[in-house]
């Protein structure tokens, strides 16, 4: 009772703490710098790849075009007339407005301010241009918006019109062909030769004709409108929009024609939907969650295909798009996170490290103050109050200039480090001060001093022990589970608990690694003495035992070798990045330019060819039909791949010359189909729809379908995972010749070759597709932060390194000095110390980088950073040795500075001061 009584709180002595402060205010306003330096990239990394999450999920979208819209359907109202027939209904157009309002009050709030104001389209059926012996096709389609459709210019003619004056009118189910009027624009006007007043020659699917009259021509006011890009056939030809080898017009209809386009067609072949596109710059990654709950909310009330009355019916992407955009996400912020991980622990390694130097210069002023009385919890105040005052200011000025410099601060990944520079210092002042009041003895008994050498080499196994269990433990964490959350719709961006586990493994491997090497290089160091005895040469002698003497301090070691294989895998993985991209450029163009032939100039396509084939610097010239997507059947299952019609032998030659994947399948192609009749293809899925052995048929417009036989699996073609590869002899004498529309063209001068072809193309250039993978946020965010940290855990190294040689300055400079009584000239001094300090230096130089590669190999697969690179498997680990070499050299040769720099400081000691130390 009376010991409780006793007790009392702390009371440290300010001017202890006042005077200690001003004394080692160097070491101080290191482990400050440090801190805030650190805490600037913890604070600002978390919030600037939260910024490119946002850029990321807009410009995810912008590339998904139509498949992010929602769409709505309906069906119409029966036009039943109550004599048998069918009634024209003249407000067909005001339904369609009503069913706009319908669906835009169905979305919600949170959506429809996510999305871009609706466009309701009507479209007809698929027509058959039945003059000409080319295969052609006819769509008649309605928009109309907010504020009707978009605007034109009528060049010629007058907009279409209805075809009868009464308002209500009912036609028998078996009558004529009831007329219709459509607009067409100038493009498909050329291409058809027709003008106002011409019939276009159409028939459906069951060969019934039908008439369709052209009431004028039209210009676009606005081409960019974004209505045209849900009937890019209102502008100009679409070639392989209904099959290889097609090409689709469309007219416009208007309010007035409307009515007469239902009664040309089947009472359910005129479809009408609204387009809802979203509004990229609306979308942030904090909404997409909530955005992605919406649309599957819809879809799962939305009503049936088969349901015949006009229940909405809603269909969509945009979830789907959301999803891949928060799953790349997702795998950047853990990406960042191993990183980050890395930094912190190379950091709270370094502020033990100078922890230990700041104690050490110490340790005569705390042991005194022990032995005058000053109680241990009364010490270790002063030491906490002080470090706590140091690291706290640090992290408040690091995470300061974090808000800076970024939209906002993050300050948990800051705990560590502040955590680490508040307790590092106070721990060892404590241990410094109690040990020297001690009063335990060496036991004089043999027995009892191996058993306290045998009790602390149990604790330091047991360490080890479980730094290398939780290191297994992480390992397979991150191969089996990975680093994507599990449920990405619930993903907040914040890194959970089942995560931190994962996300470690790279930091815990590096200190299982230099703890490895803590105890080899003991070992090394006494062979090195051995070896050393039985020689001539004293400085060797002199220079293996100081090595061996401090060959055991585990701080300077397990820093200079945890940051050097963290710098390297930093290193590492940004080479592997900037590879990826390079591979995945080659693989999105597939060569280093392509030109996408517009439908007006195929048939210029092989002069082009030959004509770019002869430019200067311009290595090969392949043309191929590229349909996109084609209809392709499998046991009566329609299938949309990318068909590619190519030479074969060409194309070969293409992916050998290139660094494009070879595909030893294509030589398939040229042998002769596994039936009669049957076509050779190459053929690749990403859902495992086309496989190997599989019968396919590709519809050909009034003749028989085509038979594929899928012999082998194709390479991906411009980045599609869906392709059907043949060989375009082999096509052709099936009886479907194939139209080159896509040339690829390669080698130094591919750019200019295509530049200037004077024929309606896309030019594609490799250079351009990789530049923008490479700004496109989340890479470049995760690039500059591999840089940014391989910089940083380098100058973590190069400080521990200066560190460690400053903690153990004092007793080798005292040794070696005492060494010139012996006499040793100053030069051979040098060269003792310089055999004292290599050892860990030259150890974490070479086998630094080398555990670097190690660590690469075993977690840049579960990185997954294929869906940065746009790859479709994980990029290979590209060890780039110039740059590991750097890092070594940087080692070294700070190592060979830091003897002659200490030699020029104790120049001026005293050697009878040194004799006279520890009396």
């Amino acid at each position: 009772m009376n010991r409780w009584l006793t007790r009392r709180w702390p009371a440290p002595h300010w001017p202890s703490i006042r005077g200690r402060g001003r004394t080692d205010a160097g070491p101080l306003l290191l482990t400050a710098a440090v801190i805030a330096a650190v805490a600037l990239l913890a604070g600002a990394v978390p919030v600037l790849l939260r910024a490119a999450a946002d850029d990321a999920v807009q410009d995810t979208v912008r590339r998904a075009g139509h498949d992010a819209n929602v769409l709505a359907h309906a069906n119409w109202e029966r036009d039943d007339g109550p004599t048998g027939g069918r009634v024209r209904m003249p407000r067909l157009a005001e339904d369609v407005d009503d069913f706009r309002a319908r669906a835009t009050y169905a979305l919600g709030p949170d959506l429809d301010a996510a999305l871009l104001p609706p466009v309701a389209a009507v479209n007809g059926p698929i027509l058959s241009i039945t003059d000409g012996n080319v295969p052609r096709t006819l769509q008649f389609t309605y928009l109309a918006g907010d504020h009707d459709g978009p605007d034109v210019t009528w060049i010629a003619g007058n907009p279409p019109g209805a075809a009868v004056s009464d308002q209500y009118l009912e036609t028998p189910y078996d009558g004529p062909p009831w007329p219709v009027q459509v607009g067409l624009s100038e493009a498909d006007a050329t291409a058809l030769n027709l003008g106002p007043g011409d019939r276009i020659p159409v028939s459906d699917g069951k060969g019934r004709d039908k008439d369709v009259r052209i009431s004028g021509i039209y210009r676009p006011t606005d081409s960019a409108d974004p209505a045209w890009r849900l009937a890019p056939a209102l502008l100009r030809p679409v070639p392989g929009a209904d099959g290889a080898g097609t090409t689709r017009f469309a007219g416009l209809l208007s309010r007035d024609s409307l009515p007469d386009a239902r009664l040309a067609v089947d009472e359910d072949q005129l479809r009408r939907t609204v387009h809802f596109a979203p509004e990229p710059d609306a979308l942030t990654w904090d909404a997409t969650a909530a955005l992605v709950s919406q649309v599957v909310r819809l879809k799962a009330a939305s009503g049936s295909s088969s349901d015949l009355d006009q229940t909405v019916k809603w269909e969509s992407q945009l979830d789907t798009v959301l999803r891949d955009a928060r799953t790349r996400n997702s795998a950047a912020t853990a990406q960042a996170a191993v990183l980050l991980a890395g930094v912190l622990t190379a950091t709270v390694l370094v502020l033990l490290l100078a922890a230990d130097l700041l104690v050490r210069r110490r340790a005569p002023v705390l042991s005194a103050a022990r032995q005058r009385g000053t109680a241990l919890p009364d010490l270790g105040t002063e030491l906490i109050i002080e470090s706590t005052v140091v690291s706290l200011s640090a992290a408040a000025v690091g995470l300061a200039l974090a808000r800076a410099a970024a939209p906002g601060v993050s300050w948990t990944w800051a705990v560590p480090v502040v955590v680490a520079g508040a307790v590092a210092g106070p721990a060892f002042g404590t241990l410094t001060a109690a040990r020297a009041s001690r009063d335990r003895r060496q036991p004089a008994n043999r027995a009892a001093r191996r058993w306290i050498r045998a009790t602390a080499q149990l604790r330091r196994a047991a360490v080890e022990a479980a730094v290398l269990v939780a290191a297994v433990a992480a390992f397979v964490t991150l191969h089996q589970r990975g680093l994507l959350p599990v449920a990405s719709d619930g993903d907040t961006g914040e890194l959970t608990g089942d995560l931190i586990l994962p996300i470690s493994a790279l930091a815990v491997g590096a200190l299982v690694g230099a703890l490895v090497l803590l105890r080899l290089l003991p070992l090394g160091a006494r062979f090195a003495l051995r070896q050393a005895l039985r020689s001539r040469r004293p400085l060797a002698v002199f220079s293996a035992a100081q090595a061996a003497t401090t060959a055991g301090r585990a701080l300077p070691l397990l820093v200079l070798v945890s940051t050097t294989a963290l710098a390297s895998f930093a290193l590492i993985l940004g080479a592997t990045v900037t590879r990826g991209l390079a591979d995945g450029a080659w693989s999105t163009v597939g060569a280093d330019a392509r030109l996408d032939v517009g439908a007006d100039a195929e048939a210029a396509t092989p002069a082009l060819a030959e004509r770019i084939a002869a430019a200067p610097g311009v290595g090969q010239v392949v043309v191929a039909q590229v349909t996109d997507p084609a209809r392709v059947f499998s046991d009566s299952t329609l299938l949309t791949p990318r068909l590619v019609v190519v030479d074969t032998a060409a194309f070969q030659r293409l992916l050998a010359t290139t660094p494009l994947p070879d595909a030893p399948a294509l030589a398939r192609l040229t042998a002769p189909g596994p039936g009669p009749g049957d076509v050779p293809a190459l053929v690749r899925s990403s859902d495992g729809d086309l496989r190997t052995g599989t019968r396919l048929q590709l519809p050909r417009d009034g003749a028989p379908a085509i038979h594929l036989a899928a012999v082998g699996t194709a390479p991906s073609v411009d980045g599609a995972n869906d392709v059907v590869i043949v060989d375009a002899a082999a096509l052709a004498d099936a009886g479907l010749p194939a139209v080159p529309n896509t040339v690829w063209v390669t080698g130094p001068g591919a750019a200019r070759a295509v530049a200037n072809t004077g024929v309606a193309a896309d030019v594609v250039l490799r250079a351009d597709d990789l530049r923008a993978q490479r700004v496109a946020p989340l890479t470049a965010g995760l690039l500059r932060l591999a840089w940014t940290a391989a910089a940083v855990l380098l100058a973590l190294g190069l400080l521990g390194l200066a560190l460690a040689a400053a903690a153990g300055a004092s007793e080798r400079w005292q040794t070696l000095t005492r060494l010139r009584t012996l006499g040793l000239r100053p030069r051979d001094v040098r060269w003792v110390a310089a055999g004292e300090l290599l050892p860990p230096v030259v150890v974490a130089a070479v086998c630094g980088p080398l555990l670097g590669a190690l660590l690469a190999r075993l977690t840049l697969g579960p990185l997954d950073l294929r869906l940065l690179t746009g790859q479709g498997a994980d990029p290979a680990a590209v060890l780039p040795w110039w740059l590991l070499g750097l890092v070594s050299v940087a080692l070294l040769a700070t190592a060979a500075t830091v003897v002659p720099v200490e030699s020029a400081l104790r120049r001026r000691d005293r050697l009878s001061e040194v004799l006279r130390a520890g009396e």
